[in-house]
């Protein structure tokens, strides 16, 4: 179960990372079991029909909870902001901030508002994504040609 290096024994409040390619992971925030089900709390499609539209936003998009092996067989916790960041409480203020935000439509954003983004707003209460660090200098001059011919 997981990938080399990660932990096996998870807690609520984690970081579940699920890489999907070269560039990207989809993140969630490991919930606790149900019914000896381990969960995952984490940002989706609302509909397996919708797509992300160029440039990467959707408008019907929600926290949903699936169980952890769902989503692939391979994550590992990655609690990235741990060394300069506090994780919040996971009974009084996680648990509590996901159960508000599910079921409200949230707009996904691949830039500003990614399952990463919502994965470190519930655990340190701060809104960061280091892959699309790594990557907007690779973005940003393609889109700024597009910008450039009006053709964004």
């Amino acid at each position: 179960m997981g990938l080399n290096h990660s932990n096996p024994k998870l807690f609520p409040g984690d970081i579940v990372e699920y890489p999907r390619n070269k560039y990207f992971s989809h993140f969630g925030i490991y919930f606790g079991e149900r019914d000896g089900v381990p969960y995952v709390a984490h940002l989706t499609c609302r509909d397996a029909d919708t797509k992300i539209p160029l440039f990467g936003r959707a408008l019907r998009s929600e926290i949903k909870l699936d169980p952890l092996e769902m989503l692939g067989t391979k994550y590992k916790v990655n609690n990235m902001l741990d060394d300069t960041h506090s994780p919040r409480d996971f009974h009084s203020v996680v648990k509590p901030a996901i159960e508000d935000m599910m079921g409200r439509e949230v707009t996904f954003d691949i830039l500003f508002h990614n399952s990463e983004h919502q994965a470190t707003l519930f655990r340190y209460g701060v809104k960061k994504s280091q892959q699309i660090e790594l990557i907007y200098k690779h973005i940003m001059p393609a889109w700024k040609k597009l910008f450039d011919k009006k053709q964004l």
